[in-house]
């Protein structure tokens, strides 16, 4: 028998006529409350299309239809303003299973995920937890796969690093949790979590850490979005390797190892330890991406809502346009000067235009401070084609667009336009906080180059057992380092990068130390310690959490090294 998604032309008309009654019905009740029999024919109906879809095995539609028809029976008749909720949800429901089958019918695959919102919101509404993402993901939880261990240190030692290493997966955490350079804070993640599955290799859930390193390994090639319930998961990951770190029998919750392996199908990526962790769980890639899924929520949803970003868009091309007139005037003036005339040109006026209709761009979008130091401007540029003027003269308004290009140029939720100040001396401040957050963005990034080029050398010293040539440019490289994190402020990791720079030197270049695996591997836990602290814009800890200086610290020491910020 056809089933699925091609036996929809089975009961196709049927199926969404009885729907249009449904939702017709509906409608009349929540106006009608009265009259009980409206409600009664809406359930009958809503019963018919479940049964419709329970016979074609439409399996996400049958679960949807299910739980809309569950909250539609518990509705009494003359239900009054208590039950608003749930017959929102209801109509909800069926404008979602009608925009999903409609998808259906034009030849789109099924992806029974992008009803989860709409079931998981019924659910709710009827007092039941929410379904998991995986809900509709087959896999087998009862594989053990061995995992090989690359280290030889006894066991309090693995046990002391091991807590270290979850230190470091709480201060990535956190700023994932908080949407805060979720980039560096998921590569924070996933060197602790890599670094825990080797260490925990023999313990009953060793294998979670190694499933979880490649799910953030994942999650951020895959640029997967960070949901609440993705936040949760991970998070739950640290609880995890809480009870693995005082218990080694304990098995980790199977809910969680299927979270985190549908997390990796849907990423899809092809790096290795992602793909030997699906082939050990013996599945694939799922055959859609989460932007797919996030976009084929929304289109079931109603249309997406990305008015902000165009306006900002919109807002940047308009002042381009400002600043290609400005040069354009400012080459006039110079050619002017040169033939001892005044130019004349309609660029003026085409200025004026401009700079008043990004001024009142930025006041329609709340930006009314930012509208107003360009509306300020009008008066100068409406007197630029009846006086003599010179470059000086269009100081104030550059300074305007500089104060505009750097409100847009701040990272997103940070900062607002609303507050800008209007005098001119503001403004002069404001743009020069922002030629300062430039010049610091430039040795962030240097910094941050630096400490990847020298973990990449340390690495093929690995690999090459051990020879000292690989290691030559990485004393330089990590004094670049460290005197940019000066310059930034930043003296403890200053001085944190000068004793790792002080260890490679003296004992690996010029001592001839034997390359241990374990030892190298603290090293670049050091490093990778200071190189998320760059990447997240070198702020201190202020509210008790793992400051990841510190474990950069202990690192250090437990090299053996001695330095003063450690």
């Amino acid at each position: 028998m056809v089933t699925g998604a091609r036996a929809l032309s089975l009961v196709r008309e049927q199926l969404f006529a009885t729907i249009e009654e449904a939702e017709s019905h509906l409608e009349r009740f929540i106006v009608e409350r009265h009259c009980s029999s409206l409600l009664q024919r809406a359930v009958e109906s809503i019963g018919q299309i479940r049964g419709a879809l329970t016979l074609i095995e439409l399996a996400g539609a049958q679960l949807l239809a299910h739980q809309t028809l569950q909250i539609a029976n518990d509705i009494p008749a003359g239900a009054g303003p208590e039950h608003d909720e749930h017959l929102m949800a209801i109509c909800r429901g069926l404008h979602v299973l009608r925009r999903y089958l409609e998808q259906l019918r034009s030849g789109q695959d099924e992806m029974p995920e992008l009803l989860l919102p709409a079931i998981n919101a019924l659910r709710l509404a009827g007092g039941e937890p929410e379904l998991p993402e995986s809900y509709f993901f087959s896999v087998r939880l009862d594989q053990r796969p061995l995992i090989s261990a690359t280290t030889r240190l006894g066991l309090r030692e693995r046990q002391a690093q091991a807590r270290r290493m979850r230190q470091m997966y709480q201060v990535g955490l956190l700023g994932f949790l908080r949407d805060v350079n979720g980039v560096a804070s998921l590569r924070l993640m996933a060197r602790a979590l890599e670094r825990s599955a080797a260490l925990l290799h023999d313990q009953v859930g060793g294998y979670l850490p190694w499933v979880a390193a490649a799910t953030v390994e994942g999650f951020a090639q895959g640029r997967l979005t960070a949901t609440r319930e993705r936040k949760q998961l991970f998070a739950r990951v640290d609880r995890e390797l809480r009870q693995m770190l005082g218990n080694e029998l304990h098995e980790p919750a199977r809910s969680t190892l299927k979270e985190l392996l549908y997390l990796l199908a849907l990423a899809g990526v092809e790096g290795a330890h992602p793909q030997e962790v699906m082939n050990a769980y013996g599945f694939e890639r799922l055959g859609f991406t989460d932007a797919q899924l996030e976009a084929g929520k929304k289109r079931l949803a109603g249309p997406g809502h990305a008015v902000m970003h165009s306006l900002s868009a919109a807002i940047r091309e308009e002042l381009e346009t400002v600043k290609d007139l400005i040069d354009l005037i400012e080459t006039e003036l110079r050619n002017g000067a040169e033939q001892n005339r005044l130019p004349r040109s309609d660029n003026f006026s085409r200025l004026y235009v401009q700079v008043g209709l990004l001024g009142k761009t930025l006041e329609m979008v709340g930006q009314e401070n930012a509208g107003q130091v360009l509306q300020q401007c009008l008066p100068n540029i409406s007197q630029f084609r009846d006086k003599s003027l010179v470059l000086d003269d269009l100081a104030p308004l550059a300074d305007a667009l500089l104060l505009v290009e750097s409100l847009l140029g701040q990272p997103e939720g940070q900062g607002s336009l609303i507050d800008v100040p209007l005098e001119a001396d503001g403004v002069q401040v404001s743009v020069a906080n922002y030629q300062l957050g430039e010049a610091q963005a430039l040795l962030h990034r240097e910094a941050y180059k630096g400490l990847t080029d020298a973990k990449r050398a340390i690495g093929a010293f690995l690999d090459s057992r051990g020879d000292a040539l690989h290691l030559a440019t990485v004393p330089a490289l990590l004094d670049t380092v460290r005197g940019a994190l000066f310059f930034l402020g930043n003296p403890r990791a200053a001085e944190l990068v000068r004793a790792c720079t002080g260890y490679i030197q003296r004992c690996l270049i010029e001592g001839g130390q034997a390359c241990e695996p374990a030892t190298l591997e603290v090293l670049a836990d050091a490093l990778s310690s200071i190189e998320f602290f760059v990447e997240s814009g070198g702020t201190e800890s202020q509210d008790g959490t793992p400051e990841i200086l510190d474990i950069a610290a202990q690192s250090i020491r437990a090299l053996g090294w001695t330095s003063a910020a450690a």
